[in-house]
């Protein structure tokens, strides 16, 4: 049987982190006042990702760490879930990165270790980039939220999310899709769907605002409370300091725990917390520096591990 969120994590310990003009380009969530000092950054990176780690331990869930490799230098490493996504049903699925900059961070290494300890036994690889006259991109789950139990894939398009990829990556994992677009305040199209929307076990966190077009924003609600999800609507300022980047994983002990940024935290609500709190113990976990220059937060530094617990 599918599950919604997994005890088991792994994360991506950068060594040269830091703004990344390109990706810039389609991330507005990105800063670059004060990129040049690169080894302030990077070092401060370092320290926020050891925390969260330590975090993440403290609270019983297991975390596997590999470590950036020096070379090439991969601004964007830290942010390993929009590259591989691993299932349940022993599948793990590599994804077509949109930036040059980024494709080194697809390290076979890391896919290797991983199937030989959880027992993956199929492999499938989007390389369309490589095949298609006009490039096509997919970047894991970053653009796809998964709603793994009613096997619903929601994903908004971007330049880094398209459609072609979406119904291939539906078609061959058996899951249905809800497409839609989303646009920050400028009408910019959001680059990744998790920016705007986190799926919870029976709750969802989602930016309603940035679903512009009536007749989509009905159709995601409409498929949303299908499903029995509790829908929890944030803003757009509070999209933007990161409120839809959260994630909900399970202790080992089987506790659920909510992992949010403290911009994230700081942003909500009293009462949102208090709902969230029902239903999540909260980990609220400091980056500024990997938010600020990374354009993204603690959802994108996670790649769940979900595996057959039958192969173990």
């Amino acid at each position: 049987m599918s599950r919604q969120i997994t005890d088991t994590v792994f994360m991506l310990k950068p060594s040269n982190f830091g703004f990344n003009v390109e990706t810039a380009e389609s991330n507005s969530f990105q800063s670059k006042d004060g990129a040049e000092e690169t080894d302030r950054i990077k070092e401060a990176a370092i320290q926020e990702f050891d925390a969260m780690v330590e975090v993440l331990k403290r609270n019983g869930i297991d975390v596997i760490v590999f470590d950036d490799t020096e070379v090439p230098k991969k601004p964007d490493a830290v942010f390993p879930n929009n590259w591989i996504s691993m299932h349940d049903n022993g599948l793990l699925v590599t994804y077509p990165m949109f930036a040059k900059t980024r494709r080194a961070e697809r390290r076979d290494d890391i896919v290797d270790e991983l199937t030989n300890r959880y027992k993956y036994e199929r492999r499938i690889t989007f390389d369309f980039y490589e095949e298609e006259k006009e490039p096509v991109f997919l970047e894991g789950t970053g653009s796809l939220i998964l709603d793994r139990i009613n096997k619903i894939c929601y994903a908004c398009v971007s330049p880094r999310t398209h459609v072609f990829l979406i119904e291939k990556f539906c078609l061959l994992l058996g899951y249905s899709k809800e497409v839609f677009f989303a646009r920050d305040q400028a009408g910019e199209e959001i680059y990744h769907t998790n920016v705007m929307m986190a799926m919870g076990e029976d709750f969802v966190v989602i930016c309603l605002d940035s679903i512009t077009d009536i007749d989509e924003r009905k159709s995601v609600v409409t498929r949303l409370e299908s499903t029995g999800k509790r829908i929890f609507e944030i803003t757009m300022d509070q999209m933007n300091s990161f409120a839809g980047n959260m994630l909900q994983v399970s202790s080992k002990e089987g506790e659920a725990n909510l992992i949010l940024s403290q911009a994230a935290y700081d942003s909500l609500e009293t009462e949102q917390k208090k709902e969230l709190h029902s239903l999540s113990k909260l980990l609220v976990i400091p980056i500024p520096t990997i938010e600020k220059y990374g354009g993204g937060s603690v959802r994108c530094m996670i790649a769940e591990v979900f595996y057959d617990n039958n192969a173990q």
